[in-house]
């Protein structure tokens, strides 16, 4: 089965072509992959993390990230049915599961497809806590920042050497576990600034919308900064802004998110 087919006429429309805007946010990517490819082999790996670890159930904890990954799946939902861009959402198959492990660590494959690790969920402390998390990270799906790093993968590797040429299953494989790394990891793809910036600006709004206080976002950012200790911090954080510009970024898109959280019916 053939994957991909770059031409130099491709090449040369994809500002036009493959340009996907981010409802929330507004800022516009180049995504080029196949959307269905991409989800499909995030389940298959989200499937094999889930088998080699252990998947916690029936505990608070649990239960917290089920009902709150719920609660922020429905608002992002409602979100782009109310402008019309339901049919973005139609591909994900969502699925929410706490896994054992003592990392700092959450994340959200494309298509929905999450992991909460049980060393995160004392920083998390409460629903708003884990909804921050939460909101940031399926985010990183909603945003499309898998495929957008899957297309600027593709295009350095194949794009100048295969004109008119094709991607072919194996090569395809390499790229997408070039991106997303197998194994413990799986899930924890190297994001650039720009998106994890991204997704804490969307992840806000979210997380307001799902009836979450979003000023709750910048203690929590505090506490995970001091989970490090004065050492070498937690792979969470190991690509993401700077502690100061991440809070600076929060408060500016804070009265935003608050209209959100006062319309889903917070307490200002």
């Amino acid at each position: 089965m053939k994957i991909f087919k770059i031409s130099s006429y491709v090449l040369g429309a994809l500002g036009l072509v493959a340009c996907v805007t981010n409802p929330i946010t507004g800022r516009s990517s180049i995504q080029i992959a196949n959307d269905s490819e991409i989800a499909t082999a995030a389940a298959s790996e989200y499937r094999t993390t889930l088998s080699k670890a252990k998947v916690i159930t029936g505990t608070a904890d649990a239960n917290r990230i089920k009902n709150v990954g719920a609660r922020i799946k429905n608002a992002a939902y409602s979100y782009y049915k109310s402008i019309g861009r339901e049919s973005a959402l139609s591909g994900y198959n969502w699925e929410f599961n706490l896994i054992q492990d003592s990392q700092l660590n959450a994340w959200c494959m494309p298509g929905g497809k999450v992991a909460f690790y049980t060393g995160i969920m004392p920083v998390c402390k409460d629903d708003n806590g884990v909804a921050v998390v939460m909101g940031h990270e399926v985010s990183h799906a909603l945003a499309g920042h898998g495929n957008e790093r899957i297309s600027q993968a593709m295009l350095a590797q194949y794009g100048g050497s295969l004109l008119g040429g094709t991607i072919s299953n194996s090569q395809w494989a390499g790229v997408f576990e070039k991106v997303y790394p197998i194994g413990a990891q799986v899930g924890l793809l190297a994001y650039g600034r720009k998106q994890e910036s991204e997704a804490d600006e969307m992840g806000l709004q979210i997380m307001a919308m799902a009836g979450y206080d979003p000023r709750t976002a910048v203690s929590f950012w505090q506490r995970m900064e001091a989970s490090s200790k004065g050492t070498r911090q937690p792979e969470f954080l190991s690509t993401h802004p700077s502690p100061a510009n991440r809070i600076a970024d929060l408060n500016a898109d804070m009265p935003k998110a608050l209209q959100y959280y006062k319309a889903a019916g917070g307490k200002l």
